[in-house]
């Protein structure tokens, strides 16, 4: 099969040639027609997959009536106690509204992602073994790599280290964190369970870290030197990591040069009401950079629809990304740079590769990301998943 008159990334016209689901050969552009079992996009942008670095599948209500927020601050502590009410009114499994989501982030064009799964003393692991049903259900469309995610922190729910030790045995292929002083009030005692199951199980780790300023500065420090210490280089991500953008440069920068050297990635969604870290200058430094969804439609926030290429122009939006090059790396953030994270070794638009690709109507790339078009057609393997914004 032919996917004719596609134009890359780079601005390069070529047709795509797929065999077995793979890309046989990409050739030059067709200046004539090449048959029946040909689609032509037309010029059409395309790009290879987008990669959802940060989403919370267990979370969303996607599919339920309407939720209104309840936090009664803004506090993260405030969220969790207002999500344990709606949790307790939820009149569908999370494995059916966890789904909902995924058709809609595939029809999109996300077709990898990572997603945290909340863990605690009350839940157990029933979440854990919801976001494995959708992820079995939909191993042929996207692939899902999960993180077993202490919500509720660790020390404040006692019992929840032994159960992320259980939920990386039973499937989930990363250990996460959460604000080791802001929430559990000791770095110590929260980190180090972490990192001893993450090297007990040779697992991943991913770390929530909102707290912001020196303190917050401290506490990534701290992962970093961690991560060194324990030769977990490239396997580790601190997400949000907003005390990035809420010190002075020059310890930005520092900081920086740190997390590059331990090989700790950070990880953006482009918050709205929050500090964003110095993507450019952690990209300059030599800190994998990448993006992710982080909360859809669920008691955090109303707010979110998975598509990878909207949320680059929000990362773009809020980093102040005005000129090509810049919105290139708000590209790559959710692409290249979230495959990496994510150990995606078979990733890219590319002879030999996956036949996976998103095809989109704009002028560049550039422009794809600044107007986010709905996206022409979504591929897997060959075969057209999407077409219009809508699964086929």
């Amino acid at each position: 099969m032919r996917f004719a008159n596609a134009t890359l990334p780079d601005g390069s016209r070529v047709d795509i040639e797929v065999e077995g689901g793979r890309i046989a050969a990409l050739l030059p552009a067709s200046t004539t027609s090449v048959g029946g079992d040909t689609v032509d996009l037309g010029g059409a942008v395309t790009m290879p997959p987008l990669v959802d670095g940060h989403i919370h599948l267990d979370k969303t209500l996607l599919g339920l009536p309407w939720v209104p927020n309840q936090a009664r601050g803004n506090r993260v502590a405030d969220r969790i106690e207002a999500e344990r009410r709606v949790r307790a009114r939820r009149t569908m499994p999370e494995a059916e509204t966890g789904a909902n989501l995924v058709r809609q982030v595939v029809a999109s064009g996300t077709l990898h992602m990572r997603s945290h799964v909340d863990i605690d003393n009350q839940l157990g692991l029933r979440n854990l073994h919801e976001i494995l049903k959708v992820r079995e259900r939909f191993r042929d469309l996207v692939t899902i790599e999960i993180v077993a995610f202490p919500q509720s922190g660790i020390l404040k729910s006692p019992g929840t280290a032994a159960l992320l030790d259980e939920a990386v045995a039973q499937g989930a292929d990363l250990v996460g964190g959460l604000d080791p002083v802001g929430i559990d009030g000791d770095l110590t005692g929260h980190l180090d369970p972490v990192f001893a199951i993450a090297e007990k199980r040779g697992a991943g780790i991913d770390i929530h870290l909102h707290d912001g300023g020196e303190g917050g500065l401290a506490q990534i420090l701290d992962i970093a030197r961690r991560t060194e210490a324990a030769g977990l280089q490239g396997k580790v991500a601190v997400s949000h990591a907003f005390a990035l953008g809420s010190v002075p440069t020059d310890s930005a920068a520092r900081a920086a040069d740190v997390l590059a050297k331990a090989g700790v990635a950070i990880m953006s969604h482009g918050p709205g009401g929050a500090t964003i870290p110095p993507l450019k200058l952690l990209k300059e430094h030599g800190v994998e950079v990448f993006g992710g969804s982080d909360n859809i439609r669920d008691a955090w926030s109303p707010f979110g629809n998975g598509d990878m290429l909207e949320r680059a122009m929000l990362i773009g939006y809020r980093a102040n990304f005005r000129h090509d090059d810049e919105l290139a790396l708000a590209f790559e953030m959710v692409t290249a740079a979230a495959a990496r994270v994510l150990g995606l070794k078979d990733y890219g638009l590319k002879a030999g590769g996956p036949a996976d690709f998103v095809a989109v109507e704009a002028g560049s790339l550039a422009e794809a990301v600044a107007t986010r078009p709905r996206r022409k057609l979504v591929v897997k393997a060959g075969r057209i998943v999407a077409r219009d914004g809508a699964l086929v």
